[in-house]
């Protein structure tokens, strides 16, 4: 018997699965996908401010890199502390706080002087956000009913478009209307701030969580205003068991059960999915406008053609959203996976602009439709009392990758230019492919809640 339900009655997961979607559904996507919005726009703007400031302050390559890289160092560090904290002190605590860490940080940017103290800034962002994606999709995925849950991650991942479109319009409209452009484009990364307090009081903490954490009578309030919206009523409790025991309860517990025999080739599987996915996404989209300008293309037109590109994300993720509860997660990540490999190679050996802005579509909506369904399935392959450490150190893995690529790419580009680069990325891609195949899919199945 679920130890969270009385004889006549379905347990808190079941009862979470069987809901309908509901307005609360939509504000807990909303709510969490408006956050994932401003953490794209984040990452996006650096891109472009980038490509300026290399110009304004006569960067080196070296140093651009290292620009580009600080944060996924903080990246990968806020991933794997925020995953521990979100198992430990719950899902929505960490969500506001990560969003604060950044959204400070990220407008404070904006008063930099010189590079070593943007670096420290940027290193701040890169711990509020690298922790706040993995702790988002596993918040959501722990409300979604069994049913449509892929679908609803992939839709949440769909903000990212939404925040990199926005990053690609204030890129081409704001920073090259004056020299101090990139400041004003890092003013607006203070937005976060405000709304993390938003999310702090607006939101509920995750019921399978609380479930987890022995704390049922707060778990099922939750649920049964889920219910309630719904129309959905239940027999009231007579008594209530003990919740079912974690399999891990400590940090240390919980990181050496990630490689127990029954998780450890899903996680090896999952690490190397993330880091070859984000090895070739930043290693292509946060040098996309340095490289049109290097070769040849003036600041406007550059920032314009990667807007153009940005704007194929949506339907990548509308394709998948629909595709990965139909196909399934994995075969969907693989096919997803395996176009981003031939259009990374496209991209590379493109000579004109038409065939430059086709590649590039092509690898964004193949590439931003992977991300969708790889945030979709990482929470699904843990149990609740693992999944907010083995999505946030899977992640972790994954922005060792986004630290190494922005140094790298420019010494390919270097010695071989756009072919050789986007080759390299390529093979990461097809690797991800490969590796796709050692996770679990559990399309339509109820989350693992031990």
């Amino acid at each position: 018997m679920p130890a969270t339900s009385l004889p006549s009655r379905q347990s808190l997961a079941d009862r979470l699965d069987a809901l309908p979607f509901t307005r609360r559904h939509l504000r807990i996507l909303t709510g969490s996908g408006v956050g994932w919005a401003l953490d794209a726009m984040d990452v996006g703007l650096i891109s472009f401010i980038i490509a300026v400031l290399a110009k304004q302050w006569s960067l080196n390559s070296t140093q651009t890199g290292w620009l580009a890289s600080v944060g996924f160092i903080g990246m990968a560090i806020g991933a794997s502390v925020g995953g521990l904290l979100a198992d430990r002190l719950g899902r929505r605590q960490v969500f506001a706080l990560t969003l604060l860490i950044y959204g400070i940080a990220t407008g404070a940017s904006a008063l930099a002087g010189g590079l070593a103290l943007l670096m420290v800034l940027r290193f701040f962002v890169g711990l509020g956000l690298g922790a706040e994606l993995p702790v988002a999709s596993t918040y959501v995925s722990e409300f979604a009913p069994a049913r449509i849950r892929g679908r609803l991650i992939v839709i949440l991942e769909a903000f990212w478009a939404v925040g990199w479109t926005a990053a690609a319009l204030i890129g081409f409209f704001v920073i090259p209307a004056s020299e101090d452009g990139w400041r004003w484009a890092f003013a607006f990364g203070a937005v976060p701030a405000v709304y993390a307090l938003i999310v702090r009081w607006a939101l509920p903490e995750s019921p399978r969580w609380l479930a987890s954490r022995g704390r049922i009578t707060k778990a099922e309030r939750i649920v049964e205003t889920f219910e309630a919206e719904a129309g959905i009523t239940q027999e009231p409790a007579i008594n209530k068991e003990p919740a079912t025991r974690a399999i891990a309860v400590t940090a240390s517990a919980r990181l050496s059960t990630l490689w127990a025999p029954e998780f450890r080739l899903r996680t090896a599987s999952a690490w190397i999915v993330w880091f070859c996915v984000n090895f070739a996404y930043y290693g292509a989209f946060i040098w996309i406008p340095t490289f049109l300008v290097s070769s040849g293309h003036d600041l406007v037109t550059s920032f314009r053609f990667t807007l153009i590109i940005t704007l194929a994300q949506l339907p990548g993720y509308a394709v998948a959203a629909w595709l990965i509860e139909v196909w399934g997660r994995r075969i969907t990540l693989s096919v997803f996976l395996a176009g981003s490999a031939v259009s990374a190679v496209l991209f590379g050996a493109a000579t004109s602009e038409a065939s430059l802005i086709a590649a590039g579509m092509a690898l964004s909506f193949f590439n931003l439709g992977a991300w969708g369904a790889l945030y979709a399935v990482t929470p699904e392959i843990y149990p609740t009392s693992l999944r907010g450490t083995g999505s946030g150190w899977a992640a972790g893995a994954g922005r060792i990758a986004s630290i190494v690529a922005p140094l790298v790419v420019p010494v390919l580009f270097q010695a071989g230019g756009a072919p050789l680069a986007f080759v390299v990325l390529s093979v990461f891609f097809a690797v991800a492919t490969v590796a796709v195949w050692g996770l679990v899919d559990r399309r339509g199945l109820s989350l693992d809640d031990r």
